[in-house]
């Protein structure tokens, strides 16, 4: 048995976390969200469900993690402080959590492959934006010839998406993720940086930020409160496993309080900076802001087109799309291959070397072809692709973070409090009012969202 490796600093484990939620949750699903909805409603009820429900979500799984310090599934059968055995049936709640970062996995390495095909083919000069675009016809065009209609080409990117995550993920926690990270995260931030300040100047700046902040209380709507919870699931990789496994390399002598905080307000912070790359862009061209999920690879190319240096600056922000999916990915994919380490006793290398292989071939592969000859296979009215996402995100994540609260708040009762207060050392109200809030409170919402995500089928 090796020895039990752990973050060599708080800002390590901060970094990497914020890597895990700063994904295509932030910098894709925000903002065609917000544009979708209004703009300035759906920002402040993003923020008020951080504080209400993001950060509180955290802790559950980060004292779930912390206390076992074992793989996301038998970190739900280790006996409490006074010796009482916990029924091994909760183990479920782990194995939920694998499906659901399966199928995460599954069309979100597929992402990673367009946004791979839209910097090699800008890079090239195949995708020209140099010159101001009257309409969406030519992107759209791109779009269906190179992802739609191209699945040979999607396969190969996807393919090296997933080698590089391979090439990281086989060094093991600290030689592998907490090394790259150190490197992606600030690159993340420069890209970003960067396509904001190309913004700045741009005739439509003034127009964009306001239709991004300023807030129609006619649209704060229950639904739209409910789908921004969804949301906030999604963007902060909650409920497959993530946080369980990231924060089982934690010190014990680290207050969760803090770090599950600077998580939240660095994701908060992300997604509320990629509305400032996107708007702007889109007011300055005269684009319609409520695009849906093809904001990001058909109308803002467009809008790239407008602006000087254009070209430049959409392989900055693609490049940030890029390593904001693969600090996702390379922890997600970390949840599976704990798991392996330490049910199989196999190396990090094999583990890492079988998951994503079975991934890739079944879960991958067919999300690929989703768009190319299986476009006309379909799983409750939804190709592959989009049945992977539906069924992750709307069952697998939102019932595992159930199962998470009820087993913290009604299972661990005193161990909880005692890990988030590190033995008794934090002196602090919050420590009861987080308890009580994730025991009564918390599993009340998530019933909601989880109900609210059925009706979507």
């Amino acid at each position: 048995m090796k020895d039990k490796q752990l973050w060599s600093n708080k800002l390590t484990y901060i970094l990497t976390v914020a890597g895990a939620t700063i994904g295509f949750g932030c910098t894709w699903r925000f903002p065609y969200l917000v544009g979708e909805n209004g703009g300035g409603a759906y920002v402040l009820l993003f923020c008020i469900a951080m504080i209400l429900f993001g950060i509180p979500m955290i802790l559950v799984e980060n004292v779930i993690g912390r206390r076992a310090m074992k793989n996301s599934v038998d970190a739900f059968s280790v006996a409490k402080k006074d010796g009482t055995k916990i029924n091994p049936a909760w183990k479920i709640v782990g194995y939920l959590g694998l499906i659901g970062a399966f199928g995460i996995l599954a069309y979100y390495m597929v992402l990673g492959g367009w946004v791979f095909t839209y910097i090699a083919n800008i890079f090239t000069g195949n995708f020209d934006l140099s010159s101001a675009i009257t309409n969406k016809v030519y992107t759209q065009n791109f779009y269906n010839q190179n992802i739609v209609n191209n699945p040979l080409m999607v396969g190969i990117y996807t393919f090296v998406f997933v080698f590089i995550n391979w090439y990281i993920l086989k060094k093991g926690i600290i030689d592998g993720i907490e090394k790259f990270v150190k490197l992606l995260m600030p690159l993340l931030f420069l890209c970003l940086l960067i396509v904001i300040s190309g913004n700045i100047m741009l005739s439509g700046f003034e127009d964009g930020v306001r239709f991004y902040l300023s807030v129609d209380f006619s649209k704060l709507t229950p639904k739209l409160f409910i789908d921004v919870l969804g949301q906030v699931f999604f963007a902060l990789s909650l409920g497959f496993g993530v946080m369980i496994t990231l924060s089982s390399y934690l010190s014990k002598d680290e207050n969760l309080f803090e770090t599950a905080t600077i998580t939240g307000i660095l994701n908060t912070i992300i997604a509320v900076l990629a509305g400032f790359m996107i708007f702007p862009a889109i007011f300055t061209a005269g684009l319609e802001p409520a695009s849906g999920p093809s904001l990001v690879f058909i109308t803002l190319p467009v809008a790239f087109s407008h602006i000087p240096f254009g070209n430049i600056l959409a392989i900055f922000f693609f490049t940030m799309l890029l390593v904001a999916a693969l600090t996702t990915s390379i922890t997600i994919y970390q949840v599976i291959i704990r798991v392996l380490e330490e049910k199989l006793h196999i190396s990090t290398s094999k583990a890492t070397t079988f998951t994503l292989i079975v991934i890739f071939i079944f879960g991958n592969l067919p999300s690929v072809l989703a768009y190319g000859p299986l476009r006309d296979f379909l799983i409750m009215k939804r190709n592959i692709f989009d049945f992977f996402d539906a069924v992750s995100a709307n069952i697998f994540f939102v019932l595992t973070a159930l199962l998470c609260c009820i087993y913290v708040g009604w299972v661990l009762k005193e161990d909880a409090i005692s890990e988030i207060s590190n033995s008794g050392k934090i002196k602090s109200p919050f420590v009861k009012i987080w308890y009580n809030y994730i025991k009564f409170v918390l599993p009340v919402i998530i019933l909601v969202i989880f109900i609210a995500g059925l009706t979507t089928f």
